[in-house]
């Protein structure tokens, strides 16, 4: 990140943690589904992601006559919310089950290379334990170009995992295949991955591989195998470049490391003494890094504490995950799967399998939204150290500031112009043809700030800010 870029960093940030510690509100709770909603007994499998505009997307399995896994007749519905999760939308469908052996389940989700592009990945048909080479459970992605809001139909992309038509050998033997619900990743490469847990025999046991692209989705490869003996898991790729592997086990969590983008792995997996967990799906996700300009780099992990499903707990890594020495119960009571995001205004998401009452099972699923000051208890603020000057003469000329739906960019001389968000992430690209002054288009963007940068023939870079 250039010299600039980090001094506007540092101002912008410092006023929105600012704005922030005037509200009072530092720990809410929504209540998305509740058994017996819309017609459906049970709801399970959350998942959750900060879609590019700063809506929040929720995907859950909307299990219609029991709380059983595929092979029952289960459908996958979304709801978004576009204003910090204290409201939500309509629950609208990704992928509608058509009855016993034909529904859809365990989404994961992750940012496409596309403007407003989100993957969903996610399996369907016979269930892990009745799938066979030739009668597989399938594997099946769709896209959404637009924040969440619609999404493609569904592609089945099996053929490049497993089953008797996989295009790779040594893998149409595999009995089985299914994706870890929560978060995938894309990496700074612009390598889409998720985990798969495989099933490679008759036996009932499962091993992890990394399931990744590099066309944007077209087409996938399987990574070396990172588990033998583990379950639903999460990658993070850390500041450094390498990929972090988390893994649902019984007991101390495994974890491996894979130092060439998720191709290959560690022989043999690592435990972590921190985090005491049952067999559970939790969630890994980055919440800041150094290299966006942050002033820490943190991890996110959320799972059950203990040995049972109950009080999930999300702990804080400030070492790329060789220790969380910070944690916090969120749920004090039954739960289990859950999914993180980080919000624009630097909070933290958790959606969440839950049942106040304390009994396993049954889950209503709900929206917590908390800021790193509560998860510490006031021993850690989102934001910057420092602030530095910068002159006038270096920065971008924006108006009107704030803003609603259009912003002006004096940009004589300029190529292109870049829109991101606090964390670093391109919300918008502008190739200038030649005006004067530049209109952007920001009515899809959420409230808060944002920083531009401008490129000119020579390579040189100004910047600026603007407050929506």
């Amino acid at each position: 990140m250039n010299k600039k870029l980090l001094i506007i960093i540092l101002m912008t940030i410092m006023t929105a943690v600012a704005v922030y510690a005037q509200n009072d509100t530092l720990f809410t709770r929504t209540e998305l589904y509740h058994p017996g909603d819309y017609g459906s007994t049970n709801y399970r499998i959350p998942a959750v992601i900060t879609a590019k505009d700063g809506s929040i997307v929720a995907v859950t399995d909307k299990r219609k006559f029991n709380e059983g896994d595929l092979p029952q007749d289960i459908d996958i519905v979304c709801n978004r919310s576009t204003d910090g999760g204290q409201t939500w939308s309509e629950p609208y469908t990704i992928a509608q089950g058509t009855g016993v052996n034909h529904g859809f389940g365990d989404c994961a989700l992750a940012w496409s290379n596309d403007e407003n592009g989100l993957i969903a990945v996610f399996v369907g048909g016979v269930g892990l334990w009745n799938s066979t080479a030739s009668e597989p459970i399938r594997s099946y992605k769709c896209y959404s170009y637009d924040n969440g809001q619609t999404w493609t139909e569904p592609v089945d992309i099996t053929n490049f995992i497993f089953g008797d038509d996989c295009i790779i050998p040594e893998h149409q033997t595999w009995r089985a295949s299914f994706f870890g619900s929560g978060n995938g990743l894309l990496t700074s490469t612009g390598r889409i991955m998720f985990v798969a847990a495989i099933r490679e025999g008759s036996a009932q046991s499962l091993c992890n591989y990394a399931v990744y692209s590099d066309d944007n989705g077209l087409t996938w490869q399987v990574s070396g195998r990172a588990s033998t003996g583990g379950d639903e898991a999460k990658v993070t790729e850390l500041v450094d470049g390498r990929i972090l592997m988390s893994i649902r086990h019984n007991g101390k969590r495994w974890y491996n490391i894979s130092s060439n983008g998720g191709q290959t792995w560690r022989p043999n997996v690592s435990s972590w003494n921190d985090i005491i967990a049952p067999a559970c799906n939790g969630d890994l996700i980055r919440y800041t890094s150094v290299n966006q300009g942050y002033n820490k780099n943190r991890l996110l992990h959320s799972v059950p504490k203990g040995t049972q499903r109950t009080d999930v707990t999300v702990y804080v890594s400030y070492d790329e995950g060789e220790t969380w020495p910070v944690s916090k119960t969120v749920v004090p009571y039954s739960s289990a799967y859950s999914s993180l995001c980080v919000l624009p205004d630097g909070t933290i998401g958790l959606y969440v399998e839950e049942n106040p009452s304390g009994e396993m099972g049954n889950y209503s699923t709900a929206f917590y939204n908390f800021s790193i000051e509560w998860l510490t208890d006031g021993n850690d603020t989102y934001g910057f150290d420092a602030v530095s000057e910068i002159s006038d003469n270096d920065s971008l000329k924006i108006y009107p500031v704030p803003a609603t739906s259009l912003i002006k960019i004096e940009s004589d001389g300029f190529k292109k112009i870049r829109v991101f968000n606090m964390k670093g992430q391109t919300v918008k690209k502008v190739s200038v043809k030649g005006q004067n002054v530049v209109e952007v288009d920001i009515t899809k963007l959420a409230v808060g700030t944002y920083l531009v940068e401008a490129v000119d023939f020579s390579g040189n870079v100004k910047m600026g800010k603007f407050v929506k």
